[in-house]
């Protein structure tokens, strides 16, 4: 025969362990699941102004306008330098060396094929690739 204490125990232990096991279970899901605040679209995020620019350019580029695509690109680039080279303790270059480069080349591969078009479209297919690596690469630095 259990004791009174024995009794309210197991049914506690129970739970607990019922809760645990819940809590274990969702931990993976929710460390996957990286939920940004986002601002009229934009994430709030250190990289997030860096996308929106370079979406809004991708856009542009996939409407044919080159000349906005090449504008914000410009713009893209001069910003970046800015702030991720130039700017100061906080910027990419100075806590992050290695990523600030991957995330340089990848932006250069992206704009460089619009911003030097003269007029002329780039390989869509090039482009697109460029897009998707420069957005992959910034998601590493969020």
């Amino acid at each position: 025969m259990a004791s009174p204490f024995q009794r309210k125990t197991r049914p506690l232990l129970a739970l607990l362990f019922a809760f645990l096991t819940a809590c274990a279970a969702a931990a993976p899901a929710s460390a996957q699941e990286k939920k940004v605040a986002q601002k009229n679209g934009v994430d709030i995020s250190k990289m997030g102004a860096y996308r929106a620019l370079a979406q809004h350019m991708y856009a542009d580029f996939q409407k044919g306008d080159l000349a906005a695509a090449a504008e914000l690109g410009t713009i893209l680039e001069r910003l970046w330098d800015k702030a991720e080279e130039y700017g100061g303790d906080t910027a990419l270059a100075k806590t992050n060396r290695q990523l600030f480069d991957e995330i340089d080349k990848a932006m250069d591969q992206f704009i460089t094929p619009i911003t030097e078009s003269k007029g002329k479209p780039p390989d869509p297919a090039r482009v697109k690739a460029a897009f998707n690596v420069y957005m992959e690469k910034l998601r590493l630095a969020d």
